[in-house]
């Protein structure tokens, strides 16, 4: 799977990431403030592209986390055999 850096605070809803090694489809991002002494934190709720398993994790807004590429494609079927898969 190829993967490329982006910053947390960059994403947004319905945008896909990487969290536990598993592609995720973000579907709730929340930011919150800077405070006195801390950087402000992105919460990211995913829910994963293969196995539909809800995913968080409480990053940076300036930390880099990885982004998969994902491609989509459109396609035909020709035929449908019940003995082929």
């Amino acid at each position: 799977m190829s993967k490329k850096p982006v910053d947390a605070g960059s994403l947004k809803v319905g945008s896909y990431i990487v969290i536990d090694e598993a592609p995720c489809r973000i579907v709730e991002m929340e930011k919150s403030k800077p405070g006195k002494h801390g950087s402000a934190k992105a919460r990211i709720v995913a829910i994963g592209l293969f196995d539909g398993v809800k995913r968080s994790i409480v990053v940076p807004v300036d930390q880099k986390v990885d982004q998969p590429v994902v491609e989509k494609k459109t396609a035909q079927t020709i035929a449908i055999t019940p003995t082929s898969v």
